[in-house]
């Protein structure tokens, strides 16, 4: 069992060096796409919620 372990581990480092990791401006520009859509969603969404309140106030409170 503890071979088995021990040949796992070995596996991981040796597909880490593999690994082509992303370059700093590759983060920079997923974390902006991210906030940028984050914030329209968001807007979207509130915009969305404001038009069905003022249906149900119009609906229920006529």
């Amino acid at each position: 069992m503890f071979k088995k372990i021990v040949k796992f581990l070995r596996e991981v480092r040796q597909e880490l060096h593999v690994v082509v990791w992303p370059t700093k401006a590759d983060i920079k520009e997923g974390t902006t796409v991210v906030i940028v859509f984050s914030i329209i969603l968001g807007v979207f969404i509130w915009i969305v919620d404001n038009i069905f309140s003022q249906i149900v106030r119009f609906v229920l409170f006529r």
